[in-house]
């Protein structure tokens, strides 16, 4: 195992990425002084994680980026890259060339990695130890440092040769043992307590055990009951909206079959209207007929009226003629011709009364059948009306069945909301823990036991509670 190469960029003097390539053996570095011998040993010591700014002859950590120059400006942050040759597998990696990087950013924050995979500095120490090489190792000697072994006493000779033999790292175990050790020491302490202080909780916490359980008992039988009470009710719904549904079909139907009679009678009123049009020229003919022959009758009435007035002015004068001494064939003819003219008036009155009698007969018939035609049409005009009103208690008693159909959906789905959360809420006190411990109302607190975890169990209102898992 060997340093293979070692490249800075923004570490202290060097700006621009460098990389130094070192082979087996000797590998010497020479310059004048200030240009930059001692920054590549603090860039290796920095690299293997050294954490003080002391040890890399500067005050603060940030003091190893590069602050820039009269013709550079400073970087915002230091990296550095060292690559180790593994071929002889000294390093417990499975890799032939192991590279550990570190970046320090201006901001303070801190990055290591190892073959490009971000790793912790515990990681990057482990790995070195393991090799006998690291920031806390004799791998690197700086200046003073041999004077001090030389004046060190017995004691740090002894941690120099025992650093020098790799019982760093299992020193530095030691410690960490020993630090996990208190650490397991001070965690039984406090579990004793905690185990002294339960078992004089126990009895208690036994009554409290109880009483949950006791609790959760009622809760089910409650919740059994809540959920029998919520299935009839659902029942009942589902009826009551079947009922509805059925109404509704049923109203329906009815709606169809009455806009069906109410198409017929506007048929049959169209029709009535149309005979009543093609009656009405021969109602006009009867009335005028009528009117003809009620002048013919005054006619006649007025000629008859006319007769009987000349023969009661004729007859003294015949009574006249007649003590006078008038020829009687004369006045047989004359009379002859009277009763003739009397005859054809009579027929003339008897033929006016035939029409008459007709017109009558055919005024009446028409008379009669636009009475019946317009009883028919107000007859129609009212079913209609009827009908209308009919149409419109239905369409209200459908529209407010909709209304009982949408609510008792709702309904529904409100119950089964509610059934599936008192289900859930079953399930889970089905699964609740038996170390129950209770507190003060409205809460009752439960404590975790071993590997038992946290529960709430909350009261509500009406005397039931209800178990709510504590993350």
């Amino acid at each position: 195992m060997h340093l293979k190469n070692l490249t800075l960029k923004g570490f202290k003097s060097f700006a621009s990425a460098t990389t130094l390539a070192f082979e087996p053996g000797v590998t010497c570095v020479v310059g004048p002084n200030g240009s930059g011998k001692s920054n590549i040993v603090d860039a290796l010591a920095w690299v293997m994680g050294e954490q003080g700014a002391k040890s890399l002859r500067g005050g603060a950590m940030s003091d190893v980026i590069f602050a820039g120059t009269s013709g550079r400006a400073p970087l915002g942050r230091a990296e550095v890259s060292l690559t180790i040759d593994n071929t002889d597998g000294a390093l417990p990696i499975d890799y032939t060339e192991v590279t550990i990087s570190r970046t320090l950013f201006r901001n303070g924050g801190s990055e290591y990695a190892i073959n490009g995979t971000p790793c912790r500095l515990l990681d990057v120490q482990e790995l070195l130890s393991d090799s006998g090489i690291g920031r806390e190792m004799h791998v690197i000697v700086g200046q003073g440092q041999l004077d001090a072994i030389l004046h060190a006493t017995p004691e740090d000779r002894r941690g120099f040769i025992e650093e020098a033999a790799g019982v760093l790292k299992h020193r530095k175990r030691k410690e960490k043992a020993l630090r996990k050790l208190d650490a397991m020491q001070g965690n039984l302490t406090r579990l004793t307590d905690l185990t002294t202080e339960l078992r004089r909780q126990l009895k208690p916490l036994g009554r409290q055990a109880e009483v949950a359980r006791r609790a959760a008992v009622i809760q089910a039988e409650a919740r059994d009951a809540r959920l029998r009470l919520m299935a009839d009710d659902l029942a009942q719904f589902r009826e009551t909206l079947a009922a509805e549904v059925a109404d509704e079909s049923a109203l329906r139907e009815r709606r169809l079959e009455v806009e069906g009679q109410l198409a017929a009678l506007t048929a049959q009123e169209a029709t009535l209207d149309a005979e009543s049009q093609s009656a009405a020229p021969l109602l006009a003919s009867a009335q005028q007929s009528w009117f003809a022959l009620s002048a013919l009758r005054e006619r006649f009435l007025g000629t008859a009226s006319l007769s009987a007035e000349r023969l009661r002015l004729i007859g003294p004068e015949i009574e006249d003629e007649t003590a006078s001494g008038r020829d009687p064939d004369a006045l047989e003819a004359e009379a002859a011709g009277l009763r003739e003219e009397e005859f054809a008036l009579g027929r003339q009155v008897e033929a006016g009364r035939t029409a008459l009698g007709e017109a009558t007969s055919v005024r009446t018939d028409a008379e009669r059948a636009l009475a019946e035609e317009e009883r028919r049409v107000a007859q129609g005009i009212r079913s209609q009306a009827d009908r209308r009103e009919g149409l419109a208690r239905l369409a209200g008693r459908v529209a407010a069945a909709r209304s009982r159909r949408e609510a008792r959906a709702a309904e529904i789905e409100r119950v089964a909301s509610q059934r599936e959360d008192a289900r859930t809420r079953a399930d889970f006190v089905d699964q609740a823990p038996a170390w129950l411990a209770l507190d003060t109302n409205p809460y009752l607190r439960v404590e975790a036991l071993g590997e038992i975890p946290a529960v709430l169990m909350r009261q509500l209102p009406g005397g039931r509670g209800e178990f709510l898992q504590h993350e």
